[in-house]
């Protein structure tokens, strides 16, 4: 099972379209045809920031994550990790 270590490089899945929305964002995956709804925008940018990041944590922190806040956002990339959403990089 696929668990999101912060501290390392992480990318939006090639085949996952992201679509902004006042509430957070849709992101539609072709390959597998699922369907997320992010629902914070701090997510959002989280999400869209991973591939120029060098780390998760990174992306979170330049998000405006609090520290504290990390756990929480490392179990939302996990789920995202979890549904192919997003994949691992090397860095």
């Amino acid at each position: 099972m696929t668990t999101v270590d912060l501290d390392r490089s992480w990318e939006l899945h090639p085949q996952v379209s992201v679509r902004p929305e006042p509430f957070g964002a849709l992101l539609y995956h072709f390959g597998t045809r699922k369907l997320t709804f992010l629902k914070d925008g701090r997510l959002l940018a989280v999400v869209q920031s991973l591939a120029d990041a060098p780390t998760a944590r990174l992306a979170c922190l330049a998000a405006g994550v609090r520290e504290d806040e990390l756990p929480a956002y490392g179990r939302a990339l996990t789920a995202l990790a979890r549904s192919s959403m997003v994949v691992g990089r090397n860095p």
